[in-house]
């Protein structure tokens, strides 16, 4: 028996980790992608890392293609653990939730 499932919306990875020296620019990209006909929208409804951990939506395809990057902010020592929940416009999928961890160390 074989099953094909389709996913409404294709995350590349659904955690982050971030880890080098903390004053060096990390950062990590993930790929959302949109599998409906609908356009996707994209809305953060709560991010806890604000001080240790930067991030940028980048729309690359109206409405269907989406990039992350995810950075550190210089100056954060230590470890780590957090959460992005973006809400959505679909209701199969109203929320996305993306964990991250980060590891900042002194040279």
């Amino acid at each position: 028996m074989k099953a094909f499932v389709k996913v409404s919306i294709f995350l590349s990875n659904r955690y982050v980790y971030l880890t080098g020296i903390a004053d060096t620019k990390i950062t990590k990209t993930i790929m959302i992608k949109a599998n409906e006909k609908n356009p996707l929208t994209l809305e953060k409804s709560s991010f806890n890392l604000s001080k240790t951990v930067a991030y940028k939506i980048i729309e690359v395809e109206a409405g269907r293609v989406f990039r992350i990057h995810f950075t550190g902010i210089p100056g954060s020592v230590g470890v780590y653990r957090g959460v992005l929940k973006l809400k959505t416009n679909y209701p199969e999928k109203p929320e996305i939730t993306i964990l991250i961890r980060a590891k900042f160390q002194k040279e």
